[in-house]
């Protein structure tokens, strides 16, 4: 399983990728495999400006449905549209084409908030 050491994590299992006001998030690797087949993804947020640990949308897998986190507080201002076709993006790629939303950083200080790599391994028990 990867934990890629230039992201940050959110005990919700959410992952951050911050370049410099900006965060792109999706789920973890853990995550994606915990949930399974990745049917949709609704994230009905566009736009809107949420609190960390506010939902900004919904994974549906083959067997549940998961509510998604903000790790972080900030404007959620773009989607990956390729999910809509393609949900099973989240789990072949979780780090990558799998990625759910951008935002820009209200408080950048929430990011040390956020787990190491290693912090969420130990969090998962890898």
């Amino acid at each position: 399983m990867q934990f890629p050491s230039n992201l940050k994590y959110s005990k919700d299992h959410e992952w951050v990728l911050v370049t410099g006001n900006t965060a792109r998030v999706g789920i973890t690797e853990f995550a994606q495999r915990e949930l399974g087949d990745m049917v949709f993804v609704d994230i009905p947020t566009m736009g809107k400006q949420l609190a960390a640990e506010e939902v900004f949308g919904t994974v549906e897998a083959v067997k549940t449905v998961s509510d998604l986190f903000m790790p972080v507080s900030g404007k959620i201002t773009a989607l990956n549209t390729e999910l809509d076709g393609e949900p099973e993006l989240v789990n072949q790629d979780p780090y990558g084409d799998g990625w759910m939303i951008e935002l820009t950083l209200t408080d950048t200080g929430e990011l040390d908030n956020l787990l190491t790599a290693e912090q969420y391994k130990d969090l998962v028990g890898q």
